[in-house]
């Protein structure tokens, strides 16, 4: 049995296949997440019993967010996959997370803000998982800018 990890907030979307909790294998794919994973998905059921699907909830892309947040559902419904999350901000040490134009997201205090002319930080895939990190509240944090 493996664990997965998606990183898909953000482009190239970044998927860890974890076997006894260690990161055996890294996919990173450029593109659209709606034609990407279902794509990578297919392989990976294919190739391996998922114990656990652990995804990026936001703040990120909003479409992305959506997207993931119902296919990684249907998984768990359909597949009997644990589904769990964590905000994307652990997979990059708490750098900025790219919002939209020159706004950013950042974490201060566990409150997420927007600021502007930021760099935005590299996200990662953790060598070892520690499923205890990670919650079951996988509703998307979806930050949006007042109207």
């Amino acid at each position: 049995m493996v664990d997965i990890v998606a990183i898909t907030i953000s482009n190239p979307l970044l998927i860890g296949v974890y076997e006894d909790k260690k990161l055996i294998k890294i996919i990173k794919k450029e593109g659209k997440t709606s034609e990407i994973l279902p794509e990578i998905f297919d392989e990976l059921l294919k190739k391996y019993e998922i114990k656990n699907i652990i995804y990026s909830k936001g703040p990120g892309s909003y479409m992305s967010i959506k997207l993931s947040y119902l296919f990684f559902k249907t998984l768990e419904i359909t597949k009997n996959i644990n589904f769990l999350a964590k905000d994307g901000f652990y997979f990059n040490n708490n750098k900025p997370i790219k919002a939209v134009g020159n706004s950013y997201f950042i974490k201060k205090e566990g409150i997420i803000l927007l600021e502007k002319n930021l760099e935005a930080g590299e996200f990662f895939l953790p060598q070892k998982l520690k499923i205890d990190d990670f919650s079951k509240d996988t509703s998307p944090l979806y930050v949006l800018k007042a109207v």
